[in-house]
């Protein structure tokens, strides 16, 4: 019996009502399975920002269905969305988003502030995840005194940290000089590879070709999907 896919998104629309209408996403569907390494990949203006924020629960689609973790986006109330979005998703955002008067240890930690965990054991966590991105050596290093790829590896280590069931990446290498960029792409397959699902958008094709699948986007739908030419 075929698993429940992690993440499903079926004829997906997102339409913002300005004059004339923007039709940001265009009937857009595909599954990610548990354990997939995926890049979303596709230019300025292709609808990334607006799907990243329909795969994330940040935004609701104007129509079309979404499902997370088996769990159904209409169907939820914005409540329920926080919950899920606070237990079964993990975010890294281009801009890092790292407190900066927070040591590492603690901008983790605050990854699991909404989920009702007491302080010492969310301290725990962070310090295992950060160790997992090879920042147990910072622990105490206040964001500010971090470099690019450190910060970015610490903001991961805060995805990581509840366990979620997919870890979505925003333009992850996007603020980094090359050397930190490739050490962050490898760290990303490092993760898949002991069993994260992880979907990463991006605007960089060579860095979506690295990656088992890819999703091309362009004018808010699927130009190509590698996976297809799996199945034929």
């Amino acid at each position: 019996m075929k698993a429940e896919p992690v993440l499903s998104l079926h004829n997906v629309t997102k339409e913002y009502p300005t004059t004339p209408v923007v039709r940001a996403l265009q009937g857009v569907s595909f599954e990610v399975n548990s354990g997939e390494l995926v890049a979303v990949v596709g230019p300025s203006g292709s609808g990334k920002s607006t799907l990243l924020h329909i795969m994330g629960t940040l935004d609701r689609p104007t129509s079309g269905e979404v499902t997370v973790a088996g769990h159904r986006i209409s169907q939820l109330s914005d409540k329920d969305m926080s919950s899920l979005r606070a237990h079964h998703i993990g975010f890294v955002f281009q801009q890092f988003h790292l407190l900066s008067g927070y040591t590492a240890l603690d901008n983790v930690a605050d990854g699991l502030l909404y989920t009702g965990l007491p302080l010492g054991e969310r301290r725990h966590l962070a310090e295992e995840a950060l160790r997992r991105v090879g920042m147990g050596h910072r622990l105490d290093h206040v964001a500010t005194k971090l470099s690019g790829g450190e910060r970015q590896r610490v903001a991961t280590a805060r995805a990581l940290i509840g366990n979620p069931s997919i870890v979505l990446a925003d333009e992850p290498t996007g603020n980094l000089d090359t050397k930190s960029s490739d050490a962050i792409v490898e760290l990303i397959e490092e993760l898949n590879e002991s069993g994260t699902t992880i979907v990463v958008i991006t605007h960089n094709r060579e860095i979506a070709e690295a990656f088992p699948r890819s999703v091309g986007l362009r004018d808010g739908r699927i130009e190509y999907d590698t996976s297809w030419s799996e199945v034929a």
